[in-house]
């Protein structure tokens, strides 16, 4: 289906950062600079996250601040004979809180890309999940799925991966071109 006879040229760095515009990242994405450990280590790579501004942690002590600040006060109308006000107030506080969990579970979801010697890594998390594709650079083709703002169809070897959930439409045929350009090397 995807011709494979080039062999993988290896990555240089140098040329690399040369011939791409990395100064003027789109805000929508952001380029992890290589990573150096070893040989064979070096790798271009794409994290596109949800832009969230309150972490679950924050989140958390905002829902007891509001528990104990909801409860404080229909204990006070309980105490005064309204009994009604108490039950009300529970049945807020479970729905905020069912609320503030999917919030939570989908606050880490993201998208990263990873382009190491001669594959493509592509890694999606959504509520805590982690689904992997690996694809060979030579045999990846990376287009958009259907139109214009459409998410982004990363495929090769009978498999295929959108991404570009994180990335505002207008900004992901900046991160298609982009990918390319990393996958030829230049």
């Amino acid at each position: 289906m995807f011709p494979c006879t080039r062999p993988p040229k290896a990555f240089d760095r140098r040329q690399f950062f040369e011939c791409c515009t990395v100064s003027h990242i789109h805000p929508g994405f952001r380029l992890t600079a290589p990573r150096h450990g070893g040989q064979d280590s070096q790798a271009v790579q794409w994290q596109l996250k949800r832009n969230c501004s309150v972490t679950p942690a924050q989140l958390l002590g905002l829902y007891v601040s509001l528990c104990v600040v909801s409860l404080g006060i229909a204990g006070f109308f309980w105490v005064q004979g309204a009994t009604l006000v108490m039950p009300f107030a529970w049945l807020e506080l479970v729905a905020v809180g069912l609320a503030f969990r999917t919030y939570a579970r989908h606050a880490k979801d993201g998208e990263r890309i990873v382009l190491q010697g001669s594959y493509l890594v592509v890694e999606l998390e959504s509520a805590g999940r982690l689904e992997r594709a690996e694809f060979n650079r030579e045999c990846v083709r990376v287009e958009p799925r259907s139109g214009d703002g459409s998410l982004i169809e990363v495929s090769g070897q009978g498999s295929s991966v959108s991404v570009g959930r994180h990335v505002r439409p207008e900004l992901r045929p900046a991160l298609a071109r982009e990918i390319r350009h990393a996958l030829r090397g230049c």
